[in-house]
Protein backbone atom coordinates (compact mmCIF):
# COMPACT_ATOMS: atom_id res chain seq x y z
CA UNK A 1 0.00 0.00 0.00
CA UNK A 2 2.81 2.53 0.81
CA UNK A 3 4.60 1.86 -2.69
CA UNK A 4 1.02 2.44 -4.34
CA UNK A 5 1.19 6.06 -2.19
CA UNK A 6 4.57 6.43 -3.80
CA UNK A 7 3.52 5.44 -7.41
CA UNK A 8 0.64 7.87 -7.37
CA UNK A 9 2.23 11.21 -5.53
CA UNK A 10 5.60 11.02 -7.17
CA UNK A 11 3.77 12.47 -10.62
CA UNK A 12 2.64 15.33 -8.74
CA UNK A 13 5.18 16.19 -6.83
CA UNK A 14 7.04 15.93 -10.24
CA UNK A 15 4.41 18.10 -11.85
CA UNK A 16 4.78 20.82 -8.92
CA UNK A 17 8.61 21.06 -9.66
CA UNK A 18 8.47 22.16 -13.22
CA UNK A 19 7.41 25.39 -13.94
CA UNK A 20 4.61 24.80 -16.56
CA UNK A 21 4.75 26.80 -19.71
CA UNK A 22 2.24 29.73 -19.92
CA UNK A 23 1.04 27.72 -23.39
CA UNK A 24 1.23 24.48 -24.58
CA UNK A 25 0.42 23.26 -28.41
CA UNK A 26 -1.49 19.92 -28.40
CA UNK A 27 -2.20 17.56 -31.25
CA UNK A 28 -6.06 17.50 -31.87
CA UNK A 29 -6.95 13.45 -31.78
CA UNK A 30 -10.08 14.73 -33.66
CA UNK A 31 -11.81 17.66 -34.67
CA UNK A 32 -15.55 17.74 -36.22
CA UNK A 33 -15.74 18.74 -40.01
CA UNK A 34 -18.34 21.43 -39.48
CA UNK A 35 -15.56 22.81 -36.66
CA UNK A 36 -12.91 22.95 -38.97
CA UNK A 37 -14.93 24.23 -41.62
CA UNK A 38 -15.88 27.44 -39.22
CA UNK A 39 -12.24 27.86 -38.85
CA UNK A 40 -11.25 28.05 -42.33
CA UNK A 41 -14.50 30.48 -43.03
CA UNK A 42 -13.13 32.66 -40.04
CA UNK A 43 -9.48 32.64 -41.69
CA UNK A 44 -10.65 33.94 -44.58
CA UNK A 45 -12.98 36.44 -42.89
CA UNK A 46 -10.01 37.61 -41.00
CA UNK A 47 -8.07 37.95 -43.96
CA UNK A 48 -10.72 39.93 -45.75
CA UNK A 49 -10.59 42.38 -42.99
CA UNK A 50 -7.06 42.25 -42.75
CA UNK A 51 -5.95 43.26 -46.46
CA UNK A 52 -9.47 46.00 -45.83
CA UNK A 53 -7.40 47.53 -43.51
CA UNK A 54 -4.30 48.14 -45.78
CA UNK A 55 -6.71 48.99 -48.47
CA UNK A 56 -8.08 51.52 -46.85
CA UNK A 57 -4.35 52.76 -45.49
CA UNK A 58 -4.02 53.09 -49.09
CA UNK A 59 -7.34 55.54 -49.51
CA UNK A 60 -9.35 52.92 -51.27
CA UNK A 61 -12.73 51.46 -50.51
CA UNK A 62 -12.07 47.77 -49.69
CA UNK A 63 -15.69 46.73 -50.52
CA UNK A 64 -15.15 48.74 -54.18
CA UNK A 65 -11.66 46.66 -54.11
CA UNK A 66 -12.43 42.87 -53.55
CA UNK A 67 -15.29 43.43 -55.68
CA UNK A 68 -13.08 43.87 -58.50
CA UNK A 69 -10.94 41.55 -58.10
CA UNK A 70 -13.36 38.37 -58.64
CA UNK A 71 -15.82 40.27 -61.21
CA UNK A 72 -12.16 40.94 -62.94
CA UNK A 73 -11.30 37.62 -63.13
CA UNK A 74 -15.22 36.60 -64.30
CA UNK A 75 -17.05 39.03 -65.79
CA UNK A 76 -16.22 38.65 -69.46
CA UNK A 77 -15.24 36.09 -71.64
CA UNK A 78 -11.95 37.32 -72.20
CA UNK A 79 -10.89 37.67 -68.22
CA UNK A 80 -12.50 34.33 -67.77
CA UNK A 81 -10.29 32.64 -70.06
CA UNK A 82 -7.00 34.33 -68.46
CA UNK A 83 -8.23 32.59 -65.18
CA UNK A 84 -8.82 29.24 -66.63
CA UNK A 85 -5.46 30.19 -68.30
CA UNK A 86 -3.69 30.87 -64.67
CA UNK A 87 -5.31 27.73 -63.37
CA UNK A 88 -4.66 25.28 -65.69
CA UNK A 89 -0.46 24.73 -64.84
CA UNK A 90 -1.21 25.46 -61.01
CA UNK A 91 -3.51 22.26 -60.52
CA UNK A 92 -1.07 20.62 -62.99
CA UNK A 93 1.74 21.42 -60.73
CA UNK A 94 -0.39 20.73 -57.82
CA UNK A 95 -1.16 17.16 -59.00
CA UNK A 96 2.73 16.59 -59.34
CA UNK A 97 4.01 16.92 -56.38
CA UNK A 98 1.08 15.32 -55.01
CA UNK A 99 2.15 11.33 -54.71
CA UNK A 100 5.75 12.48 -53.72
CA UNK A 101 4.38 14.64 -50.98
CA UNK A 102 1.78 11.75 -49.80
CA UNK A 103 4.78 9.48 -49.83
CA UNK A 104 6.88 12.71 -47.64
CA UNK A 105 9.33 12.69 -50.57
CA UNK A 106 9.26 17.03 -50.54
CA UNK A 107 9.60 17.33 -53.94
CA UNK A 108 10.13 21.22 -54.15
CA UNK A 109 11.70 20.89 -58.08
CA UNK A 110 7.95 21.05 -59.83
CA UNK A 111 9.91 24.36 -60.99
CA UNK A 112 12.56 22.79 -62.70
CA UNK A 113 11.27 19.63 -64.20
CA UNK A 114 8.45 22.26 -65.68
CA UNK A 115 11.33 23.73 -67.67
CA UNK A 116 13.05 20.73 -68.63
CA UNK A 117 9.84 19.16 -70.05
CA UNK A 118 9.20 22.59 -71.85
CA UNK A 119 12.88 22.55 -73.48
CA UNK A 120 11.83 18.31 -74.39
CA UNK A 121 8.50 19.83 -76.11
CA UNK A 122 10.71 22.89 -77.86
CA UNK A 123 12.81 20.85 -78.98
CA UNK A 124 10.44 18.79 -81.46
CA UNK A 125 8.18 22.19 -82.12
CA UNK A 126 11.43 23.88 -83.67
CA UNK A 127 13.03 21.16 -85.58
CA UNK A 128 10.96 18.00 -86.19
CA UNK A 129 8.59 20.19 -88.38
CA UNK A 130 7.43 17.23 -91.55
CA UNK A 131 5.28 15.72 -88.86
CA UNK A 132 1.15 15.65 -88.86
CA UNK A 133 0.53 18.09 -86.08
CA UNK A 134 -0.80 14.86 -83.92
CA UNK A 135 2.07 13.02 -84.21
CA UNK A 136 4.10 16.39 -83.79
CA UNK A 137 2.00 17.37 -80.34
CA UNK A 138 2.17 13.55 -79.09
CA UNK A 139 5.76 13.50 -79.73
CA UNK A 140 5.92 16.61 -77.80
CA UNK A 141 4.25 15.56 -74.69
CA UNK A 142 5.96 12.45 -74.56
CA UNK A 143 9.48 13.91 -74.75
CA UNK A 144 8.37 16.70 -72.49
CA UNK A 145 7.26 13.86 -69.77
CA UNK A 146 10.07 11.89 -70.12
CA UNK A 147 12.06 14.40 -69.47
CA UNK A 148 11.08 15.94 -66.87
CA UNK A 149 10.30 12.12 -65.41
CA UNK A 150 14.41 11.80 -65.62
CA UNK A 151 14.83 15.33 -64.04
CA UNK A 152 13.06 14.26 -60.85
CA UNK A 153 14.00 10.13 -60.97
CA UNK A 154 17.67 12.24 -60.38
CA UNK A 155 16.70 13.24 -56.58
CA UNK A 156 14.59 10.23 -56.44
CA UNK A 157 17.76 8.11 -56.85
CA UNK A 158 19.97 9.51 -54.80
CA UNK A 159 17.17 9.36 -52.33
CA UNK A 160 16.59 5.65 -52.41
CA UNK A 161 20.58 4.57 -52.48
CA UNK A 162 22.26 7.43 -50.27
CA UNK A 163 19.64 8.75 -48.23
CA UNK A 164 20.23 12.42 -49.61
CA UNK A 165 18.15 15.30 -48.37
CA UNK A 166 15.41 15.46 -51.18
CA UNK A 167 14.37 18.66 -50.42
CA UNK A 168 17.77 20.49 -51.21
CA UNK A 169 18.67 17.74 -53.79
CA UNK A 170 14.79 19.15 -55.46
CA UNK A 171 15.65 22.65 -54.90
CA UNK A 172 19.09 22.90 -56.49
CA UNK A 173 18.21 21.58 -59.83
CA UNK A 174 15.63 23.94 -60.20
CA UNK A 175 18.46 26.60 -60.65
CA UNK A 176 20.01 23.89 -63.32
CA UNK A 177 17.00 24.00 -64.90
CA UNK A 178 16.79 27.61 -65.32
CA UNK A 179 20.41 27.83 -66.67
CA UNK A 180 20.06 25.52 -68.89
CA UNK A 181 16.57 27.65 -70.33
CA UNK A 182 18.28 30.51 -70.84
CA UNK A 183 21.30 28.38 -72.04
CA UNK A 184 18.89 27.81 -75.40
CA UNK A 185 17.08 31.11 -75.25
CA UNK A 186 20.49 33.23 -75.64
CA UNK A 187 22.39 30.28 -78.01
CA UNK A 188 21.68 27.94 -80.12
CA UNK A 189 17.78 28.70 -80.18
CA UNK A 190 17.66 31.84 -80.29
CA UNK A 191 15.63 33.42 -83.24
CA UNK A 192 17.97 35.20 -85.76
CA UNK A 193 14.82 37.68 -86.19
CA UNK A 194 14.56 39.29 -82.56
CA UNK A 195 17.35 41.75 -83.08
CA UNK A 196 19.04 42.00 -80.11
CA UNK A 197 16.38 40.57 -77.98
CA UNK A 198 17.41 36.82 -76.92
CA UNK A 199 13.84 35.17 -77.85
CA UNK A 200 13.13 31.67 -79.27
CA UNK A 201 10.76 31.45 -82.34
CA UNK A 202 7.18 31.17 -81.95
CA UNK A 203 5.65 27.32 -82.45
CA UNK A 204 4.12 26.33 -85.78
CA UNK A 205 0.48 26.24 -86.05
CA UNK A 206 1.30 22.75 -85.77
CA UNK A 207 3.26 22.62 -82.48
CA UNK A 208 0.40 24.31 -80.91
CA UNK A 209 -2.37 22.86 -78.86
CA UNK A 210 -5.89 23.55 -80.67
CA UNK A 211 -8.72 25.17 -78.16
CA UNK A 212 -11.72 23.74 -77.25
CA UNK A 213 -13.76 25.99 -75.09
CA UNK A 214 -17.43 26.76 -74.36
CA UNK A 215 -18.91 29.10 -76.67
CA UNK A 216 -19.58 32.77 -74.63
CA UNK A 217 -18.16 31.56 -71.56
CA UNK A 218 -14.16 30.60 -72.13
CA UNK A 219 -12.39 30.01 -74.86
CA UNK A 220 -8.79 28.03 -73.57
CA UNK A 221 -6.32 25.29 -75.40
CA UNK A 222 -7.04 22.01 -74.49
CA UNK A 223 -4.77 21.53 -71.91
CA UNK A 224 -7.75 22.37 -69.11
CA UNK A 225 -9.08 18.79 -70.30
CA UNK A 226 -5.87 17.37 -69.52
CA UNK A 227 -5.17 18.88 -66.17
CA UNK A 228 -9.38 17.73 -64.80
CA UNK A 229 -8.64 14.06 -66.45
CA UNK A 230 -5.47 13.81 -64.50
CA UNK A 231 -7.05 14.84 -61.26
CA UNK A 232 -9.41 12.35 -61.05
CA UNK A 233 -6.65 9.81 -62.70
CA UNK A 234 -4.56 11.09 -59.84
CA UNK A 235 -7.69 10.08 -57.06
CA UNK A 236 -8.03 6.88 -58.57
CA UNK A 237 -4.39 6.28 -58.57
CA UNK A 238 -3.74 7.18 -54.59
CA UNK A 239 -6.43 6.25 -53.13
CA UNK A 240 -7.54 2.66 -55.12
CA UNK A 241 -4.50 0.90 -56.44
CA UNK A 242 -1.76 -0.99 -55.38
CA UNK A 243 0.69 1.43 -56.04
CA UNK A 244 -1.26 4.53 -54.08
CA UNK A 245 -1.08 1.95 -51.01
CA UNK A 246 1.99 1.33 -51.08
CA UNK A 247 3.01 5.02 -51.91
CA UNK A 248 0.99 5.46 -48.27
CA UNK A 249 2.82 2.79 -46.73
CA UNK A 250 6.44 4.20 -47.23
CA UNK A 251 5.21 7.85 -46.05
CA UNK A 252 4.02 6.56 -42.92
CA UNK A 253 6.77 4.39 -42.07
CA UNK A 254 9.86 3.10 -43.78
CA UNK A 255 10.38 0.32 -41.78
CA UNK A 256 6.65 -0.77 -41.41
CA UNK A 257 7.09 -0.82 -46.06
CA UNK A 258 10.48 -2.84 -45.19
CA UNK A 259 8.69 -5.31 -42.88
CA UNK A 260 5.93 -5.76 -45.25
CA UNK A 261 8.60 -6.74 -47.87
CA UNK A 262 8.47 -3.56 -50.24
CA UNK A 263 10.75 -2.36 -52.23
CA UNK A 264 11.20 0.83 -50.84
CA UNK A 265 13.88 2.22 -53.55
CA UNK A 266 11.52 1.19 -56.20
CA UNK A 267 8.43 3.34 -54.87
CA UNK A 268 10.82 6.20 -54.46
CA UNK A 269 12.12 6.44 -57.71
CA UNK A 270 9.20 4.77 -59.63
CA UNK A 271 7.10 7.54 -57.50
CA UNK A 272 9.47 10.67 -58.51
CA UNK A 273 9.21 9.33 -61.66
CA UNK A 274 5.66 10.56 -62.15
CA UNK A 275 5.90 13.03 -60.12
CA UNK A 276 8.42 14.42 -62.82
CA UNK A 277 6.66 13.11 -65.81
CA UNK A 278 3.15 14.96 -64.92
CA UNK A 279 5.02 18.45 -64.15
CA UNK A 280 7.19 17.67 -67.31
CA UNK A 281 3.38 17.22 -69.07
CA UNK A 282 2.61 20.93 -67.33
CA UNK A 283 5.86 22.34 -69.56
CA UNK A 284 4.56 20.81 -72.69
CA UNK A 285 0.99 22.83 -72.16
CA UNK A 286 2.75 25.94 -71.30
CA UNK A 287 5.01 26.18 -74.35
CA UNK A 288 2.34 24.55 -76.94
CA UNK A 289 -0.72 25.76 -75.54
CA UNK A 290 -0.50 29.00 -73.33
CA UNK A 291 2.71 30.67 -73.93
CA UNK A 292 3.42 29.08 -77.44
CA UNK A 293 7.22 29.68 -77.44
CA UNK A 294 9.59 28.85 -74.31
CA UNK A 295 11.53 31.23 -72.30
CA UNK A 296 13.36 31.45 -68.61
CA UNK A 297 9.75 33.12 -67.35
CA UNK A 298 7.96 29.78 -68.66
CA UNK A 299 7.59 28.25 -65.70
CA UNK A 300 6.86 31.68 -63.90
CA UNK A 301 6.92 30.25 -60.18
CA UNK A 302 4.24 28.20 -61.02
CA UNK A 303 5.87 24.51 -59.40
CA UNK A 304 6.32 26.67 -56.13
CA UNK A 305 2.87 28.22 -55.74
CA UNK A 306 1.48 24.54 -56.63
CA UNK A 307 3.14 23.17 -53.11
CA UNK A 308 0.67 25.66 -51.74
CA UNK A 309 -2.37 24.69 -53.80
CA UNK A 310 -1.34 20.86 -52.88
CA UNK A 311 -1.33 21.75 -48.96
CA UNK A 312 -4.63 23.45 -48.44
CA UNK A 313 -6.21 20.75 -50.34
CA UNK A 314 -4.82 18.24 -48.26
CA UNK A 315 -3.66 16.33 -51.01
CA UNK A 316 -6.89 15.59 -52.48
CA UNK A 317 -6.92 15.98 -56.39
CA UNK A 318 -10.17 16.76 -56.67
CA UNK A 319 -10.02 19.96 -54.00
CA UNK A 320 -7.03 20.89 -55.60
CA UNK A 321 -9.41 21.96 -58.39
CA UNK A 322 -11.20 24.79 -56.35
CA UNK A 323 -8.04 25.70 -54.51
CA UNK A 324 -6.07 26.36 -58.11
CA UNK A 325 -9.13 28.67 -59.38
CA UNK A 326 -9.25 30.70 -56.13
CA UNK A 327 -5.84 31.24 -56.61
CA UNK A 328 -5.78 32.25 -60.27
CA UNK A 329 -8.74 34.18 -59.53
CA UNK A 330 -6.76 36.38 -56.55
CA UNK A 331 -3.95 36.33 -59.67
CA UNK A 332 -6.01 37.97 -62.15
CA UNK A 333 -7.73 40.09 -59.86
CA UNK A 334 -4.48 41.40 -58.63
CA UNK A 335 -3.62 42.54 -61.67
CA UNK A 336 -7.29 44.39 -62.32
CA UNK A 337 -7.19 46.52 -59.44
CA UNK A 338 -3.87 47.62 -60.38
CA UNK A 339 -5.22 49.00 -63.12
CA UNK A 340 -8.65 50.07 -61.88
CA UNK A 341 -7.48 51.58 -58.78
CA UNK A 342 -3.76 52.66 -59.24
CA UNK A 343 -2.57 50.27 -56.30
CA UNK A 344 1.18 49.18 -56.89
CA UNK A 345 1.34 46.23 -57.49
CA UNK A 346 3.58 45.13 -54.41
CA UNK A 347 0.14 45.80 -52.66
CA UNK A 348 -1.92 43.64 -54.93
CA UNK A 349 0.77 41.09 -54.10
CA UNK A 350 0.80 41.33 -50.14
CA UNK A 351 -3.48 41.65 -50.26
CA UNK A 352 -2.89 38.08 -52.06
CA UNK A 353 0.03 37.02 -49.84
CA UNK A 354 -2.10 37.91 -46.53
CA UNK A 355 -5.27 35.60 -47.85
CA UNK A 356 -2.88 32.77 -48.64
CA UNK A 357 -1.04 33.27 -45.02
CA UNK A 358 -4.43 33.08 -43.08
CA UNK A 359 -5.46 30.10 -45.15
CA UNK A 360 -2.22 28.11 -44.48
CA UNK A 361 -2.22 29.42 -40.67
CA UNK A 362 -5.80 28.01 -40.33
CA UNK A 363 -5.11 24.03 -40.76
CA UNK A 364 -2.49 25.01 -37.67
CA UNK A 365 -5.50 25.65 -35.65
CA UNK A 366 -7.35 22.38 -36.95
CA UNK A 367 -4.55 20.43 -36.46
CA UNK A 368 -3.42 21.46 -33.16
CA UNK A 369 -5.17 23.45 -30.13
CA UNK A 370 -3.45 25.89 -27.84
CA UNK A 371 -3.43 25.21 -23.85
CA UNK A 372 -2.49 28.21 -21.89
CA UNK A 373 -0.98 28.19 -18.33
CA UNK A 374 -4.15 27.99 -15.90
CA UNK A 375 -6.77 27.06 -17.90
CA UNK A 376 -8.03 23.18 -17.35
CA UNK A 377 -7.87 20.65 -20.70
CA UNK A 378 -9.18 17.22 -21.06
CA UNK A 379 -5.45 16.67 -21.08
CA UNK A 380 -4.76 17.85 -17.68
CA UNK A 381 -7.44 17.86 -15.49
CA UNK A 382 -6.79 15.10 -12.99
CA UNK A 383 -9.11 12.32 -12.45
CA UNK A 384 -11.37 12.21 -9.62
CA UNK A 385 -9.74 10.97 -6.30
CA UNK A 386 -12.96 9.12 -4.91
CA UNK A 387 -12.54 6.71 -7.96
CA UNK A 388 -10.52 3.59 -7.73
CA UNK A 389 -7.39 3.88 -9.80
CA UNK A 390 -7.21 2.60 -13.21
CA UNK A 391 -5.11 -0.27 -14.32
CA UNK A 392 -1.79 1.51 -16.01
CA UNK A 393 -2.34 0.57 -19.70
CA UNK A 394 -0.03 2.02 -22.48
CA UNK A 395 -2.07 5.34 -24.00
CA UNK A 396 -3.84 5.05 -27.09
CA UNK A 397 -1.13 7.01 -28.99
CA UNK A 398 1.82 4.16 -28.36
CA UNK A 399 -1.08 1.83 -29.85
CA UNK A 400 -0.21 0.51 -33.82
CA UNK A 401 -2.58 2.25 -35.85
CA UNK A 402 -4.95 -0.42 -37.32
CA UNK A 403 -4.79 1.38 -40.63
CA UNK A 404 -1.02 1.99 -42.28
CA UNK A 405 -2.64 4.13 -45.04
CA UNK A 406 -1.99 8.19 -44.37
CA UNK A 407 -5.06 10.35 -44.20
CA UNK A 408 -5.51 13.26 -45.80
CA UNK A 409 -5.58 15.15 -42.54
CA UNK A 410 -1.76 13.98 -41.74
CA UNK A 411 -0.06 14.59 -44.15
CA UNK A 412 2.16 17.46 -42.25
CA UNK A 413 3.23 14.71 -39.56
CA UNK A 414 5.93 13.32 -39.22
CA UNK A 415 6.96 9.15 -39.88
CA UNK A 416 8.27 7.36 -37.50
Amino acid sequence: MQDENIKTKTPDAHRKTRKEPFVRIVKRSDIQRAKAWMIRVGAIILAMCVGGIIVLLMGHNPFAVYSAMFTGSFATATSRSETIKTAVPLLGAAIAIAPSFRMRFWNIGAEGQILVGAVAATYFALYVKTMPSVMLLLAMMLAAMVAGGIWGLIPGFFKAKWGTNETLFTLMLNYIALELTKYFQHGPWRNPMSGGFPKIAMFDNAARLPKLGIAGIFDVHIGWIFVLVLAVLMLIYLRHTKQGYEIAVVGESERTARYASMNVGKIIMRTVFISGAIAGLVGFLLVSGANGTLSDSTAGGVGFTAISVAWLAKLNPIVMIFIALFIAVLSKGSNTIQTNFKIPASAADVLTGIILFFMLGCEFFINYKLIFRGVPSAESTPPDSTAPSPEVTAPDSAAPSPEVTAPDGAVGEEAE
